[in-house]
C-alpha cells in the first residue's frame, strides 16, 4: 500500500504524548473532549496538527470502530493504544478495564465473519430487490492501488503514520479514502460499489469543504468519484465542477483448466 513517508515531529510519538496528556491532566472518571486535548498539545507540543490529536483521541479509545480495519492492524493489545473510553459523540474519559468493555482489534474473530456484508440497494430495480456487495473490498483495493486513479497519488497519513486516510473522519461522517496528490493537493475519493447518482455530489463537496477548512492549510482540494456505473444525472451534475473527476471501474477474471 502506498503511503506518505512520515516521521515523528518530536522525540516521542503522538501516542506517547497522548499518554503524557492523560497523566498530567486526567483523573479517573474525569470527562474531557477532543478540544481539551488539542489545547494541551497546542501549549506543550504546538507542531502537532490538531487533526492528528483528534484522530489519536478517537483511535486510542478502546471501541474505535476503525480498529477493525486491516489498515489499523498495528493497534494491538498491550501496545499503548488502549487509553480512552468514548462516552458519546463529544466526550471521553480514561478507559477503566474493570467496568468498561474490552478493546476491539482487527483480529477479533467475532467481527471477521460479517465485516464485509454491506447491503446496497439498486434504485433502478422495479422489484426493490437488494444485493450484498463488498464495498470495503473496493475501498481496500483502491487504497493499495491509488496510482491507477492518478499518477503519484498516495494515501494520506497523519504526522507519525499511525492513522491513514481510509474512512477518514470528518465530523460525524467518514470519507471513504483521503489521499494526497503528487502536487500536494488533498484528494477526496468517494467509492460506490454499484451505480453512482447525482446526490453523491453534495456528499463529496461537503467532505472537500471540511478538508479545505480543517486540514488543507491552503493546499488545493479535489475529488474523485469511483463507481461501477456513473449515471447520466451525475455526469450532468458535475459538468460545471472542475475539481471533481468521475471514474468507472470494472472487474474481470478468467478460468482455465489445470
Amino acid at each position: 500500500m502506498e503511503a506518505i513517508d512520515s516521521m515523528p515531529i518530536y522525540a516521542k510519538t503522538t501516542k506517547e504524548l497522548m499518554h503524557e496528556f492523560a497523566a498530567q491532566v486526567l483523573k479517573p472518571g474525569q470527562v474531557f473532549t477532543r478540544q481539551d486535548a488539542v489545547r494541551w498539545f497546542a501549549e506543550h507540543y504546538p507542531k502537532t496538527k490538531s487533526k492528528t490529536v483528534t484522530m489519536h483521541v478517537e483511535g486510542m479509545s478502546v471501541l474505535f470502530r476503525h480498529r477493525r480495519n486491516q489498515h489499523y492492524a498495528h493497534i494491538r493489545p498491550n501496545a499503548g493504544w488502549d487509553l480512552f473510553f468514548k462516552l458519546n459523540s463529544r466526550e471521553f474519559r480514561l478507559w477503566d478495564p474493570e467496568r468498561d468493555p474490552s478493546p476491539i482489534y482487527f483480529d477479533d474473530p467475532d467481527w471477521h465473519a460479517t465485516k464485509d456484508a454491506d447491503v446496497i440497494e439498486d434504485e433502478d430495480d422495479d422489484l426493490g430487490s437488494r444485493k450484498f456487495a463488498f464495498e470495503r473490498d473496493l475501498q481496500n483495493y483502491l487504497a493499495r492501488n491509488l496510482g491507477l486513479l492518478e499518477s503519484g497519488l498516495k494515501l494520506y497519513e497523519d504526522d507519525d503514520g499511525s492513522f491513514n486516510g481510509i474512512e477518514f473522519p470528518v465530523g460525524q461522517r467518514y470519507i471513504d479514502i483521503l489521499a494526497v496528490g503528487a502536487d500536494g493537493a488533498y484528494v477526496v475519493v468517494e467509492t460506490k460499489v454499484s451505480r453512482a447518482y447525482d446526490r453523491v455530489v453534495g456528499q463529496i463537496l461537503r467532505y472537500m469543504g471540511w478538508i479545505k477548512g480543517n486540514l488543507a492549510e491552503g493546499a488545493p482540494v479535489r475529488g474523485i468519484i469511483v463507481a461501477n456505473e456513473i449515471s447520466e444525472d451525475l455526469i450532468l451534475a458535475t459538468s460545471s465542477i472542475e475539481n471533481i473527476r468521475l471514474v468507472e471501474y470494472e472487474i474481470s477474471f478468467s478460468l482455465k483448466s489445470v
